[in-house]
């Protein structure tokens, strides 16, 4: 475990030479693209980085950079990734770079922090505080046992009733991905159906039929889907709700809701955190991406590491264009990319 004595005073090395004694250790070994990364001072910072370019090694080093140098202490600091295994990983290199006692920093996936926030304010958002997170099998099991609370019909086949419930279970859940509430699902049902409206009263005068009506008719049909679709989701939010379940969706999903529609809460969480850092920001899909904005809104002082060059979580929704948009969303962000490869 390594022994600072008094941590090193703030201070913004330019170069691996003039770096304070007290780091030697934790700046050894990086090359100049990395050292860039791990002292950047405060504001958005991208690092593109892709497979051995060390940027595990980076971002728990830069972690521990932050601590050193007394930008905040390390309750103060939120580091998210995706997978436990992941997680777990950068929190065990944090704890081996940074003094006993100084091992607090909130390392997790974002579902768990999403699921803290989400028992932390249960009260809030309507739910228990012992809330039940449903698997996918489960989520489709609950669908079957209240399939006639929902007001379905051509997602309800007389014949085969239980057909569509793999295929609703995995609409609502990337809607949930893609930030798209009922509320929303519904306005967009209202919008198809004043297009499908529109044609309807455009073919009205064609003679004789023809493909006018039938694209008429092939946009009613579409709209009363998308109506079925949305008033599914709504109703199925509703009976999670009521019987206390989320799915790995809302984890992610009504934590983002929490600190959008309450200030209090947003104030709470928010100001908890001094700097945000995200591993693998390429699969962050759209909500993921929302909420550590939301977070970082005031200070903008996160880090997020990636390579645009690969999405393995797509099936989650991930959007690799979040990490491709980052400087448009925060102006002024600086780039660093990881260039030397060490397989």
């Amino acid at each position: 475990m390594p022994a600072w004595g008094d941590l090193v005073p703030v201070m913004e090395p330019a170069r691996r030479d003039a770096a304070p004694s007290g780091l030697d250790a934790l700046l050894g070994g990086l090359n100049p693209d990395q050292l860039r990364a791990v002292t950047h001072g405060s504001g958005p910072l991208l690092v593109v980085a892709g497979a051995g370019t060390g940027k595990t090694q980076v971002i728990t080093r830069r972690i521990a950079w932050l601590i050193a140098t007394r930008r905040a202490k390390p309750s103060e600091i939120l580091g998210l990734t995706f997978t436990d295994k992941a997680a777990e990983e950068m929190a065990v290199r944090v704890d081996q770079l940074v003094p006993y006692g100084y091992t607090d920093t909130a390392i997790s996936t974002f579902h768990a922090f999403g699921d803290g926030l989400i028992r932390d304010y249960a009260l809030e958002l309507g739910l228990p505080s012992d809330v039940r997170v449903l698997t996918r099998p489960e989520v489709v099991i609950f669908l079957r046992e209240h399939l006639f609370e929902f007001d379905l019909d051509a997602y309800r086949p007389l014949g085969d009733p239980t057909r569509f419930l793999a295929a609703l279970a995995t609409l609502f859940s990337r809607c949930k991905d893609e930030d798209i509430s009922p509320p929303d699902y519904i306005a967009h049902a209202d919008r198809v159906a004043i297009e499908a409206a529109s044609l309807a009263e455009a073919a009205g005068g064609a003679e004789p039929a023809g493909t006018a009506t039938e694209a008429a008719d092939a946009a009613a049909e579409e709209a009363r889907r998308q109506r079925e679709l949305a008033n599914a989701y709504a109703t199925y939010q509703r009976l999670m709700a009521a019987n206390g379940c989320i799915d790995f969706g809302d984890q992610v999903a009504l934590a983002l809701r929490l600190v959008r529609t309450s200030a209090a809460a947003r104030s709470a969480i928010a100001g908890r955190f001094k700097y945000i850092l995200v591993d693998e920001f390429q699969d962050t899909n759209r909500a993921q991406a929302e909420l550590v904005a939301v977070l970082a809104e005031d200070h903008r002082n996160i880090t997020v590491v990636g390579d645009d060059d690969q999405a393995i979580y797509a099936f989650r929704g991930a959007a690799v264009d979040n990490i491709l948009a980052f400087q448009d969303r925060y102006l002024g962000a600086r780039t660093v990319v990881l260039r030397r490869n060490y397989r």
